[in-house]
C-alpha cells in the first residue's frame, strides 16, 4: 500500500514503543517519515530498522529534547531549511513525570515541558509548512488519564504542591484542549487544509514509565500482561493521520479510532483561551491569535 507516496511526515517519540509503529507503518505506506528523537544512536538504529522494513530510504531524523525549547527551536528550524512542506504532525513523545519535580534547563518543569510546551511550540513553528500541504493533519497523542486532571491556570507548574499524578493527568487534559482550541482557531482564520485530532491510545504494554520507582511506574510495570501491545496502541494515531474518512474532521479526541466526548468540568472555552495565552507566554511564541 502506496497511498502517503508523496507525504512528508514528522512523528515525535518514534524509536520506541507506539511512536515507533506509528513511524514504521506510515513509512510502509510509501511516506518520507522524519523521526524526531532525543537520542542519536537509537534513532540511527530505529530509522535503518524503518528503512528495511518499508523497503525504501525516505526516512530521515531530527534530534531534539521536546523538553528543551531551544532544542525544539533548533529542529524546527532544521525542518524548515530542509523541508517544503509538513504533511502530517503526528505528537506523539511523551513521559511519565518523575517522582519529585524537575525542571528543564529553561526552568520549566519537565513533565509539562516534555507532554505540553514542547509540542505546542514545534507545532506552532512547523505551522507554516503545514498550511503548504494540500492537505495536513496534526495528531495529538493524549490519554484517558485526563480524566483524573486537576489543572491551576495560575499555578501551571505545580510550584506549589507538585503531584506526579496531576501533573501527568493535567498535561494529557491540555494536549486536548490545545487540539480542540488550535480546531478552533483555525476555523475562525478560515484555514481549511489543516485538521488537527487528539487520541487516547489505550493502556500499553511499552517501555512508558517502565523505569519509575514512583508508585505509578510499579503500577504501570505490574499491569503490563494485562496491557495491549504497542501495535494496537498505534492504531488509532495511524487512523487519525491517514485515514479518508476523517480526512475533514477536527478538534476531536478518539478512542479505539471512534470519537469520543471529552468530560471534563475544566475544558470549558474560556479555560481554553486562558490556557492557550498562558502557554504562548511560556513559550515565548505567537499561534494564530
Amino acid at each position: 500500500m502506496n497511498d502517503l507516496q508523496d507525504q512528508i511526515v514528522l512523528v515525535t517519540g518514534a524509536t520506541s514503543g507506539i511512536g515507533e509503529v506509528t513511524a514504521c507503518t506510515l513509512a510502509q505506506r510509501g511516506a518520507h517519515v522524519v523521526l524526531l528523537a532525543r537520542n542519536a544512536a537509537k534513532a540511527e538504529a530505529t530509522r535503518a530498522a524503518i528503512q528495511q522494513a518499508a523497503g525504501h530510504d525516505r526516512v530521515d531524523v531530527l534530534l531534539a529534547d521536546l523538553a528543551d525549547l531551544e532544542q525544539v527551536r533548533r529542529a524546527a528550524a532544521e525542518f524548515n531549511d530542509r523541508y517544503s512542506r509538513l504533511d502530517i504532525l503526528v505528537n506523539n513523545a511523551g513521559l511519565l513525570p518523575s517522582k519529585e519535580r524537575k525542571v528543564t534547563p529553561q526552568g520549566y518543569e519537565t513533565g509539562l515541558a516534555t507532554n505540553y510546551l514542547g509540542p505546542f511550540l514545534l507545532t506552532a513553528l512547523l505551522f507554516d509548512k503545514l498550511r503548504e500541504s494540500p492537505a495536513a493533519r496534526i495528531v495529538n497523542v493524549s490519554s484517558a488519564g485526563y480524566r483524573l486532571a486537576n489543572p491551576d491556570l495560575n499555578n501551571l507548574q505545580q510550584e506549589q504542591g507538585y503531584s506526579q499524578m496531576y501533573m501527568y493527568s493535567n498535561t494529557k487534559l491540555y494536549n486536548i484542549m490545545f487540539t480542540q482550541e488550535l480546531a478552533r482557531r483555525m476555523r475562525a482564520h478560515g484555514i481549511q487544509n489543516v485538521t488537527t485530532n487528539a487520541l487516547h491510545p489505550g493502556a500499553v504494554a511499552s517501555s512508558f514509565a517502565g523505569d519509575g520507582d514512583s508508585w505509578l511506574g510499579i503500577v504501570m510495570r505490574l499491569g503490563r500482561p494485562f496491557m495491549i501491545s504497542s501495535e494496537q496502541g498505534a492504531a488509532t494515531s495511524i487512523f487519525l493521520a491517514a485515514d479518508p474518512s476523517v480526512a475533514q474532521i477536527s478538534g476531536g479526541y478518539y478512542v479505539k479510532q471512534k470519537p469520543k466526548a471529552v468530560k471534563h468540568s475544566f475544558n470549558t472555552l474560556e479555560n481554553a483561551r486562558t490556557l492557550w495565552q498562558r502557554t504562548e507566554e511560556l513559550t515565548g511564541t505567537q499561534f494564530l491569535d
